[in-house]
Order: C-alpha cells, then sequence, then structure tokens
C-alpha cells in the first residue's frame, strides 16, 4: 500500500478538530487489558510503538494523532502484523486527554511520551503547542505513582518549555540531575530522531516519574 501523504502541520485550533474523541470499548481493544500501557501522544504515523509493541507484548500501546489518515495507515499496519496490544485514535489532545484518560482502567497508563511535537514558533501561535499547563495538569491528576513522562524535541526552546513545566509540577520528578537524558532510555528511535542525528543536529530529551496520586 502506497504511503499515505498529509500535512506535516495542522491547526489544533480549527473548527475541524473541536469535537472530543469517543474512546473506544476498551475490552473490544486489548485482550490483555490489564497489562500496562503506554500512550504515545502525536504518534505520527506510528512506527515508534509498532516496533515497540513488537519488542514489548507483555504491555499494550495507544498511539494518539491528530492527523486522521495517518491514524488509518497506522490501524491498517497493526492488521497486517495482527498485534493485539496496539490501537491508534485519530484525536485532538488539547480537548480529548481527559476524556481518555478517564474511560481507561485505573493504574495500566504507566507512561506518556511526548516526542518532537510541532514547535509552532511564532508568538501568537504558542496555544497551539501539545504540552501547555492544562495538560501537564490533567496527567498529574490521571496517573498512579510510578508512571514515567518522556519528552523529546529538536529544537531547545520547545524541550526547554517542556521540561520547565513538568519541573513546576510537583507530581513529576525529573530522573537525571543534568538538563538533559543523554540516553534513549527505550530500545526504540522515531523516525525523526534517526533523521535528526544522520544530520549531525542534537535531540533535547528528559523523563519524569509520578511520585503521588
Amino acid at each position: 500500500m502506497p504511503r499515505v501523504r498529509v500535512r506535516q502541520h495542522v491547526n489544533p485550533l480549527s473548527d475541524k478538530y473541536q469535537i472530543p474523541l469517543v474512546p473506544p470499548d476498551w475490552t473490544q481493544i486489548y485482550p490483555h487489558l490489564q497489562q500496562p500501557l503506554h500512550l504515545d501522544i502525536g504518534c505520527a504515523r506510528g512506527r515508534f510503538i509498532l516496533e515497540m509493541a513488537q519488542l514489548q507484548p507483555d504491555r499494550n500501546f495507544l498511539g494518539l494523532e491528530i492527523r486522521e489518515p495517518l491514524v488509518a495507515e497506522a490501524n491498517r499496519k497493526r492488521d497486517e502484523l495482527k498485534l493485539d496490544n496496539l490501537h491508534y485514535l485519530f484525536g485532538n489532545v488539547n480537548n480529548s486527554l481527559a476524556i481518555l484518560l478517564v474511560s481507561l482502567p485505573d493504574c495500566v497508563l504507566d507512561c506518556v511520551s511526548i516526542q518532537f511535537p510541532d514547535p509552532w514558533f511564532k508568538k501568537r501561535h504558542a496555544k497551539r503547542r501539545v504540552v501547555r499547563p492544562d495538560l501537564v495538569e490533567e496527567l498529574g491528576r490521571s496517573l498512579s505513582e510510578g508512571a514515567k513522562i518522556f519528552l523529546q524535541s529538536d529544537v531547545e526552546e520547545i524541550a526547554t518549555e517542556m521540561r520547565e513545566q513538568f519541573d513546576r509540577h510537583p507530581q513529576f520528578i525529573r530522573q537525571h540531575p543534568e538538563q538533559w537524558l543523554l540516553k534513549n532510555p527505550f530500545p526504540v528511535t522515531t523516525e525523526r530522531e534517526k533523521a535528526t542525528f544522520a544530520k549531525g543536529e542534537s535531540v533535547y530529551r528528559c523523563l519524569f516519574i509520578s511520585v503521588t496520586r
């Protein structure tokens, strides 16, 4: 099947993306629903968790992506590989995260990753960014003790902003004393990460853990 071509950036504040997602019946999605769940926010084509799901069949993986054609393509690929611990959802994290988190069984979500989000450089576009105080607060309300948050970007300004927002929240503790995590803690790297290193450029990462509920 040919690679789906879609716009690289979409405006999450446009009318098209203001309808919150309707969570599925999770018992129909994951045969082993009580396995730990990794949520990848802004998963794009979903290749990162596609590989992770194959490497870690004892975990479930969920990708959330605002570009619907990419979600359809990713779920087709999942079906081709017959992976029952992987699912992709179309939705806007800005208005759907709370609904999604409430719908999940208690304590299964133990890892959230946000990797290379759209930077939206212009000051007037900053409200379109993924990591905002309301997202951090929602994760703080929903994640159990020990859950991990992994962030990375190839734009230092954006990575710094994300890191500082989680640093300010009392529930999240950064797991490395240096500003940036030197090594990716996962056995899989994203396509963007590979491309960034191929150009000789830097990736800025950080890892947080939830300390209370």
